[in-house]
């Protein structure tokens, strides 16, 4: 069984692809219901740090914790069931099953994460997000902003300890900007999630109290 101190911490990673190309990371330490920004222009390792922190790229060195489990300690089929299970992802651009319906998405993102599947809480998410009349909607008939929405809805839906969020506001207007991060920063207080956002919307940094630029 897996115990939790709720919170994303991160140890000395590093990694590179060439020895041109070599991204040596701050050290990240975000609690839970805390929302930070991981800030930063192309090329500098924002997409790199991301996948270290959702489990999905190892790191040459170092080590990511979620509460008290480290992630990299954890063996494929682990790494993976955690991941769903504790791991909240906010892509910039929205991938569902296109065939399926809003509801049967979150009902798939349950049953992938080896969770029981709950059509009462995935109804009320949807319904909190504003979208719970597109719930029997096909994922590619919906318009972007429904799909945003829906994709906020599939990271919380498991009740992540983290959620990461990747360029959430990069194709926005000033207005809907602050709306999404409104958005995502109520959801995650709401599951008591730490929230990170990778980014190089230099906007956010007027939102954001705590966040690292990298460079």
């Amino acid at each position: 069984m897996f115990t939790y101190c709720g919170m994303l911490r991160t140890d000395s990673i590093k990694h590179h692809y060439t020895n041109a190309q070599r991204f040596d990371f701050p050290d990240i330490n975000c609690n839970s219901s805390e929302a930070m920004l991981i800030l930063g222009q192309s090329g500098v390792g924002k997409t790199t740090l991301l996948h270290i922190l959702a489990g999905i790229l190892k790191p040459q060195e170092g080590q990511v914790y979620i509460g008290d489990k480290a992630l990299y300690g954890l063996s494929g089929n682990q790494l993976d069931k955690f991941r769903g299970q504790h791991i909240g992802l906010v892509f910039q651009k929205p991938h569902f099953v296109q065939s399926i319906t809003a509801e049967e998405n979150l009902l798939l993102t349950q049953k992938m994460a080896g969770q029981p599947t709950d059509k009462k809480l995935a109804d009320s998410l949807l319904s909190k997000l504003n979208i719970g009349h597109r719930k029997s909607a096909k994922a590619y008939k919906m318009s972007q902003g429904e799909q945003q929405r829906l994709s906020i809805a599939r990271a919380i839906i498991n009740r992540p300890k983290v959620i990461l969020a990747d360029e959430p506001t990069s194709a926005l207007d000033d207005k809907n900007c602050e709306k999404v991060i409104d958005l995502l920063k109520e959801q995650a207080e709401e599951v008591k999630a730490s929230l990170l956002i990778v980014t190089h919307d230099n906007r956010l940094k007027d939102i954001f109290s705590n966040y690292i630029e990298l460079s």
